[in-house]
């Protein structure tokens, strides 16, 4: 028995993970494997997530793993992960935009977006968009977006009165505009980015209430994985693996996302976010009815640009 064990029946229900091979990413997707599901990952690396396939149907006794390979930063991969999977199934029951990413410098992709927005935010809102008949297809069906609770206290070391990230969208036209590099730090970038991915998630929480679909954000807590590296200031370095110690198990972090994506008496609640398993607020601006329609339709156009 593990903390992030799946105690409901799956079997007949599909579901994507995006990042599967790593972390927390791979005990998710084990544990709905194991629970009967058939999950579709996306990986950047073709080779680890078919090592990731085999070994969960060697475990779990059934060739229950999918994989799309895909670079989630680019719009077109989006697109792509997105065919594939209509192209194969009719249906999406459980989509976990689990994939995130901190980086210490800043960079642009190939659509000339800021990474960190890419990745944490426009990839889970594009999949989510872009799959929405098979997300709606044949409720009920989960939408869980990993987020993290960086967005209500950027501060480092986080000290002192709660500092939310900061957001205005006034004035903005296009994504690109967004994490600009004039004043730029990678963990405000990463935390904004978050908390778009929160704002958005409500707006689908709202838009698809009456259709079946619940759409939740979850802070996992802080999980031993590669983005802590990434974070840790360098003067850090030689105390790595003491503070690795201290944190969360992948296992732990996992069962906070599955406890959405799977709990029954959380099948209705919708529009919510919670910190491991606490329900508990996001930054005030989160529920600003403008700031959540720009951030909306600033987020729709840069999908739909390319639809």
């Amino acid at each position: 028995m593990s903390a992030a064990d799946v105690h409901i029946d799956l079997r007949g229900r599909i579901a994507l993970v995006t990042g599967g091979t790593g972390g927390m990413g791979r005990v998710i997707t084990t544990e709905l494997a194991r629970a009967g599901a058939h999950v579709v990952i996306t990986s950047r690396d073709h080779q680890r997530g078919d090592d990731l396939r085999r070994r969960i149907a060697a475990e779990v006794g059934a060739d229950r793993v999918e994989v799309l390979t895909a670079d989630l930063s680019s719009r077109a991969d989006l697109f792509r992960v997105a065919a594939g999977f209509s192209a194969r199934h009719d249906a999406l029951h459980m989509l976990i935009n689990n994939a995130g990413a901190h980086y210490r410098h800043r960079w642009l992709t190939v659509d000339g977006v800021e990474a960190h927005l890419a990745v944490n935010h426009l990839a889970g809102f594009g999949l989510t968009h872009l799959l929405r008949d098979r997300i709606r297809a044949d409720p009920p069906a989960r939408v869980v977006n990993v987020v993290s609770a960086a967005m209500s206290n950027v501060r480092l070391p986080p000290f002192g009165r709660p500092r939310p990230v900061p957001l205005d969208l006034g004035g903005v036209a296009d994504v690109r505009e967004l994490n600009p590099a004039k004043g730029f730090t990678p963990f405000a970038a990463y935390a904004r980015a978050k908390l778009l991915a929160t704002i958005c998630g409500y707006e689908f929480a709202d838009r698809w209430r009456d259709e079946g679909v619940t759409v939740n954000a979850v802070h996992p807590g802080i999980v031993s994985t590669g983005i802590v590296d990434d974070i840790l200031p360098t003067g850090l370095a030689p105390f790595r693996s003491l503070i690795h110690r201290r944190l969360l198990t992948p296992e732990q972090g996992a069962s906070a996302a599955l406890r959405l994506a799977t709990d029954l008496s959380l099948a209705t609640a919708s529009g919510r976010y919670y910190m491991r398993d606490q329900e508990t607020r996001t930054p005030n601006i989160s529920y600003d009815p403008v700031t959540r329609a720009a951030a909306w339709q600033l987020s729709l156009n840069w999908v739909t640009a390319a639809d």
